[in-house]
């Protein structure tokens, strides 16, 4: 290590950072120097972006995947301006991430006339701070190593969330006149997960034995497969009803017969208020806004009115909160409020209790045909050249049953949540947490990145609007030999957005039909095809019939297993698909 920029880039290495996500600046042109000819371009490896949304987006894909970190080096103040939006979207979805900004010369002595005055900043994480875990900026090479440490080991700690170092450029191209040792990393990890102490676990069996018809709430919970199995242990132990979210990645298989209904979408089906009116033990595992969720079931305000039953919360959700930003949701009242890791609370329950089972006569009845066995067909589209959105989602289903190793990378907005098929935990990476926009493609990056060697097909169906605010990002995907398929279902138009101007159009007595103007994506059609093959990807489309999606599907599935990339774009009628309407 001759170079300051050397002893940060092995430590990169020592903290099995194995890729770094960056469009090329200046800033840290010395670290760029260490990675590619003292580290070879080896752990970490480049992961070359054409926008700095993208190189945290992808790296969000990544640890969506894997629950590991991946680093992103951001160039000065413009390069953080750039990326901050996904940075915010990383922060909601609780990922793990090691963000390296740089500056130039924080003495002012060295800096060159204009453009090192205009990259560099007084505060340059005050840009990001309200939505990051924790952020430095080290005036030593020796301050760099621990600040480095720190961020992996703040970043990896749950609940997770990025971290950022700006480190100075002068530091980085400081030539080492001394002997430098770098530490043993494996002294910094992570602590363990948070677990509950006896007396909690102990407290929660007794209210799980006493309940009759226990509901297990599971929300923001780890990728392993063990972790998965040990849900399904609970679950089936105890007798409890299962529900997730669309909301949140794969957690529990949906065609297990105690996941009583579909996924839990935007708005609360019958069978949803039915069910949650019934329970008389609710157990949120770091269900992603607990309160809102049983507001919108029962119709009462949880902070004023709570539910009835007995409520027990295990997560570590609040430690984030900050005040900024309201991504914390609504106060939940509960009755037992624990400070633990959801699947570290789990594996408790189950080691060594024994009583486990609910009464005989709990009354959730898992027996007959399962909701996931009595799929209606789809009405036809009433749209020439459109397929229903009843179609789309069943041939999209239809792909997942087929192929049956599926990782969907993202959903659609419009997607009916009836319509999921998720048989691992890595059958479906969840929504955006931020309800960003444009970081679809950049998400179905990293996963495809950090799955590339699994044989998983790695999917992500994405609206047009979110397609076109990120399409370059899948040319990394292309320049790294990526596998991966992207359908997007395509209605151009902003269509949510025409939702709220109905609404507000219906609210002031005001036409209705006027809602698509300043919506459509239309006059012209925009070509996602030529977007995408510009990109380096294999294209079909656009598709206008249900049998034409499939054979897309069928075509695209073999050359992404060949190791090739495919977007197809496929033509959809507009609205939103519920396939069981609003009894669910």
């Amino acid at each position: 290590m001759q170079w300051g920029s050397d002893v940060v880039a092995s430590l990169l290495r020592d903290l099995d950072l194995q890729y770094v996500a960056l469009v090329p600046g200046s800033s840290f042109r010395g670290l760029h120097d260490s990675i590619v000819n003292h580290l070879g371009n080896e752990n970490p490896q480049m992961v070359v972006c054409l926008h700095e949304e993208h190189a945290v987006t992808i790296a969000d894909g990544y640890a969506r995947v894997t629950d590991k970190p991946m680093a992103v080096a951001l160039h000065a103040n413009v390069g953080v301006m750039h990326a901050a939006m996904s940075i915010y979207n990383a922060w909601c979805d609780r990922v793990p991430m090691v963000i390296l900004g740089a500056t130039g010369p924080v003495d002012a002595h060295k800096r060159r006339p204009w453009i090192d005055w205009v990259h560099t900043s007084q505060d340059q994480a005050a840009v990001i701070r309200n939505y990051i875990k924790w952020d430095s900026q080290p005036a030593s090479t020796e301050a760099a190593v621990e600040a480095l440490l720190r961020a992996h080991q703040i970043t990896t700690t749950a609940p997770f969330g990025p971290s950022y170092i700006c480190l100075d450029v002068s530091d980085q191209e400081e030539k080492l006149e001394r002997e430098f040792v770098l530490p043993d990393a494996t002294r910094f990890l992570a602590p363990e997960l948070p677990a509950p102490s006896a007396r909690a676990t102990t407290d929660l069996v007794e209210r799980i034995r006493a309940a009759r018809r226990p509901v297990f709430l599971m929300g923001r919970m780890l990728r392993g497969e063990a972790e998965w199995q040990r849900r399904i242990e609970l679950a089936e132990a105890t007798g409890a009803a299962v529900l997730t979210s669309i909301h949140n990645p794969s957690v529990f298989p949906t065609g297990h017969r105690q996941h009583l209904l579909p996924p839990c979408g935007e708005q609360r089906t019958n069978a949803e208020r039915k069910l949650i009116a019934e329970a008389d033990l609710i157990v949120s595992f770091d269900w992603m806004d607990l309160a809102g969720y049983l507001r919108s079931c029962t119709d009462q305000a949880q902070s004023q009115r709570p539910v009835d039953c007995c409520l027990v919360q295990a997560s570590l959700d609040a430690t984030l909160a900050n005040g900024w930003s309201m991504d914390h949701q609504a106060l939940a009242a509960v009755d037992v409020n624990l400070q633990v890791h959801p699947d570290a609370l789990i594996e408790a329950l189950l080691h060594g209790q024994e009583g486990l089972a609910s009464p005989s006569d709990a009354t959730w009845n898992f027996t007959g045909t399962h909701w996931s066995e009595k799929l209606p067909d789809a009405a036809p589209s009433e749209v020439p050249d459109r397929i229903s959105l009843g179609d789309f989602a069943l041939a999209i289903r239809d792909h997942a049953t087929r192929e049956e190793d599926v990782t969907f990378a993202r959903l659609p907005l419009s997607w009916p949540a009836a319509a999921s098929h998720f048989n691992h935990p890595l059958a479906y990476l969840g929504k955006d947490g931020g309800a960003a926009v444009g970081v679809g493609p950049g998400h179905a990056v990293g996963a495809a990145l950090a799955l590339k060697d699994s044989g998983r097909l790695v999917t992500a169906v994405l609206g047009d609007g979110d397609t076109l605010m990120g399409i370059n990002a899948l040319w990394t995907a292309a320049h790294m030999r990526l596998p991966m398929l992207i359908v997007v279902a395509n209605n151009t138009s902003y269509f949510n957005d025409e939702r709220h101007q109905e609404r507000v159009a219906e609210t002031r007595g005001r036409p209705t039909e006027n809602k698509w103007i300043g919506q459509r994506i239309t006059d012209p059609v925009v070509d996602i095809c030529a977007m995408a093959a510009a990109q380096g990807f294999d294209t079909i489309g656009p598709v206008t019939t249900r049998a034409e999606l499939d054979a897309a599907l069928r075509a695209a599935s073999t050359t992404v297993r060949a190791g090739g990339r495919v977007v197809i774009d496929a033509a959809i009628e507009e609205g939103y698909a519920n396939l069981f309407g609003q009894d669910g």
